[in-house]
């Protein structure tokens, strides 16, 4: 499917239009990341995007010229063997140019300044964030395909696969079948640096609530300390245990993003039903903040400053690892803005995607709690990932 002209040149005008209010002597913006190029381009290749505040924008390719020609309807596309070549066909150059900066290595950074006389480089990341955070008609169509999938396969499918003796490795890759099975791209998308993912935290037991790098507050074990992924091959589903799955569906790029959790066999404990039911409560509190206007700094310390003592120790973690936030935006990548977070003092707009995921570990059980994409609405928050209230049972 390939992206419309239309929309690339929606991106690119209101892209302009931020870099005008955030630094109106803005001249050129340089954009080489993978997920920006295809934001702006409707492909990704070896390639650099060069804005310039005035004039038109061009694509300059290596690698494959003609792939970006098959996949985009950008309406300058040229070909190159070096950076030299871009910056020949460039012409002259203005002294300042804004990159990703959150994404740009010093090795590559030394080589642009090699080839481009630039004599300052400015950070855009905020930027591009800011624009690709409000999603056209076009990319809510593709999140709402995701969604629909998503919801389809966590809470219809996967009750169907568990089963006693399954390690999280099988249960893993099963669910991986199924979903690209139902429409899923098969990749899962993260922006935060070094991050890997294969679809997400699958993790029965007390495996989710163990030590991770990761920023959220549930966790998995995974293959091994060299792949921290998947799931273990050696933890295998009992009766009685939490199945967790926070995982990404992505269509056409597109990601949301979802959490369910299982009762496999028996009832968890009293203390994780309860805990369980009042994060429901809480994102349902949440969602209906999801409106235009409202700031998701005020939602963050709103729904902090609620959580009674019983919770507080281990909500949104399990006792010393803790996110710090409740809430973030999804779109091409799963982890995007804005956070509902301190520091996020932006209003929301409508069209907005982000997942609420309020959670509470619970000590020799696991990580209970929700998750679900939303879309800001003047009503509230729209999910579309499904409506479940989690603690699905199976095998009772």
């Amino acid at each position: 499917m390939n992206v419309p002209e239309s929309e690339l040149a929606g991106r690119i005008s209101r892209f302009r239009e931020r870099m005008d209010t955030a630094d109106p002597g803005w001249e050129m913006a340089a954009i080489t990341g993978k997920i920006n190029q295809y934001y702006f381009c409707g492909t990704m290749q070896d390639g650099m995007l060069f804005i310039p505040r005035d004039g038109d924008p061009v694509y300059w390719v290596r690698r494959s010229y003609e792939r970006a020609l098959i996949d985009s309807s950008f309406p300058d596309i040229r070909p190159m063997r070096s950076f030299r070549d871009a910056a020949e066909g460039m012409g002259s150059f203005p002294s300042t140019c804004h990159i990703e900066t959150g994404i740009v290595t010093v090795a590559l950074l030394e080589r642009l300044r090699k080839y481009f006389p630039v004599q300052r480089f400015l950070p855009l990341d905020r930027e591009i964030a800011a624009v690709r955070a409000e999603k056209s008609p076009y990319e809510i169509d593709l999140m709402r395909r995701a969604g629909a999938i998503h919801a389809r396969v966590l809470e219809d499918r996967v009750p169907e696969i568990l089963r006693m003796g399954m390690s999280e490795a099988e249960l893993g890759c099963e669910l991986h079948t199924i979903l690209i099975e139902e429409g899923h791209q098969g990749i899962v998308r993260f922006g935060m640096f070094e991050t890997e993912i294969v679809l997400g935290q699958i993790a029965f037991g007390t495996h989710s609530i163990a030590p991770s790098y990761f920023n959220g507050p549930g966790s998995s074990v995974g293959l091994s300390p060299a792949v921290p992924l998947l799931g273990s091959r050696n933890r295998l589903l009992e009766k009685g245990d939490l199945v967790f799955l926070d995982v990404g569906c992505g269509y056409e790029g597109y990601h949301t993003d979802k959490t369910v959790v299982y009762q496999f066999g028996a009832p968890l404990p009293d203390e994780a039903i309860r805990s369980h039911h009042f994060c429901r409560s809480l994102e349902k509190e949440m969602a209906s903040l999801l409106r235009p206007g409202v700031i998701p700094s005020a939602i963050y310390r709103q729904i902090i400053d609620s959580i009674p003592p019983e919770y507080s120790r281990n909500f949104m973690g399990y006792e010393n690892r803790r996110a710090h936030f409740l809430g973030h935006g999804v779109g091409l990548q799963v982890d995007e803005y804005p956070v509902i977070a301190e520091g996020f003092d932006e209003p929301l707009i409508s069209g907005m995607a982000i997942a609420i995921e309020p959670k509470i570990g619970v000590a020799g059980v696991g990580m209970v709690g929700t998750e679900n994409t939303y879309l800001v609405g003047q009503g509230g928050g729209e999910s579309i990932t499904g409506s479940s209230e989690g603690l699905i049972e199976v095998g009772f």
